[in-house]
C-alpha cells in the first residue's frame, strides 16, 4: 500500500524498474557471470503499482539478455516468505503479545508461503540452471487462508478467540483489503509452465519481444511522467507493457 498512487509510487519505479535495469546493465558491461532478479507473484497480471514495476523489471531483464553474451540474466518469482520483514507472522505475534486485536484484511484472503531457507535455496538452484532471459517460478504448494493462520497462532499462544460466545480472549478484526491488494494471488505455476530438473522450479517458455532500445525509451518516458506527476499516463504504459489491471 505504501507504493500505491496516493503515497510513494515513484519509488516503486525508481527502485524496482530503473534500479534493476541499471544494475543489470552494469553487470553485462562488467561481464559478471550471472544476474538473478528476485521478482514476486504480484508481477503476474499485477493489480498494484509495485507488481507492475516488478513486471517491467522482468521485461527489461529479458530485453537486456538478448544483447548479452557474457552475462546470464534471469528472474525468479515466488510468493510470501514466512518471518521475512513483510510477513504477517511477526505482526500477528506482536498483536497477540499485546493482547490483541489481531488484524486480518479479509476473512477469505489467501496466500502462498515458503520458508526463508527454502526460498533462498531455490533461488540459488534456479541461478545454477539458468538460461539467458528466462523467468523461473517456484512451486509454492497449497494456498493458506490468512484468517486460519491468525486463529491457529492465537490458540497456540494459549489464548481463546473472542467471539459472541466467548467474551474473553483475543479479538480478530477484519480491516478490509488495502489499495491494490488481491484477495487471491495468481498461481505461479500453471499449465503453460515448463518443468526443470528440480521438482519445485519451473519456467515460463515465453520471452518478451521488447528490445533494449525500447526499454531505454520506456525508462525515459516513465521518468518524464514521474516528473510531471502524471500517474494516469504511467498506468496506461503499465497496462500496455506489464499487463497491469488495477483492482476495483
Amino acid at each position: 500500500p505504501i507504493l500505491e498512487e496516493n503515497h510513494n509510487y515513484e519509488e516503486a519505479f525508481r527502485n524496482n524498474f530503473f534500479g534493476t535495469f541499471q544494475l543489470a546493465k552494469l553487470c553485462t558491461e562488467g561481464e559478471v557471470s550471472n544476474f538473478v532478479f528476485v521478482s514476486t507473484d504480484k508481477a503476474v497480471r499485477p493489480t498494484n503499482l509495485m507488481g507492475a514495476s516488478k513486471r517491467l523489471a522482468e521485461i527489461s531483464i529479458q530485453g537486456l539478455s538478448k544483447s548479452s553474451s557474457k552475462t546470464v540474466l534471469n528472474s525468479v518469482r515466488f510468493g510470501n516468505v514466512m518471518d521475512s520483514s513483510g510477513s504477517v507472522l511477526p505482526t500477528f505475534r506482536r498483536q497477540i503479545k499485546n493482547g490483541g486485536p489481531v488484524t486480518v484484511t479479509h476473512p477469505e484472503i489467501v496466500r502462498y508461503f515458503m520458508t526463508i531457507n527454502e526460498a533462498a535455496y531455490l533461488v540459488v538452484m534456479s541461478s545454477l540452471m539458468a538460461k539467458n532471459g528466462m523467468i523461473y517460478m517456484l512451486k509454492m504448494g497449497e494456498a493458506v487462508k490468512i484468517d486460519d493462520i491468525a486463529k491457529r497462532m492465537i490458540k497456540l499462544s494459549g489464548n481463546n478467540i473472542k467471539n459472541d460466545d466467548e467474551e474473553g480472549g483475543i479479538e480478530i478484526i477484519y480491516t478490509g483489503l488495502r489499495p491494490g491488494e488481491k484477495l487471491y494471488e495468481e498461481l505461479l505455476v500453471d499449465k503453460a509452465s515448463k518443468e526443470t530438473a528440480h521438482e519445485k522450479i519451473f519456467f515460463d517458455p515465453v520471452i518478451d519481444s521488447i528490445g533494449l532500445k525500447e526499454i531505454d525509451s520506456l525508462v525515459v518516458q516513465i521518468q518524464d511522467l514521474i516528473d510531471k506527476k502524471s500517474l494516469p499516463d504511467i498506468k496506461k504504459l503499465c497496462e500496455s507493457y506489464a499487463d497491469y489491471r488495477p483492482s476495483a
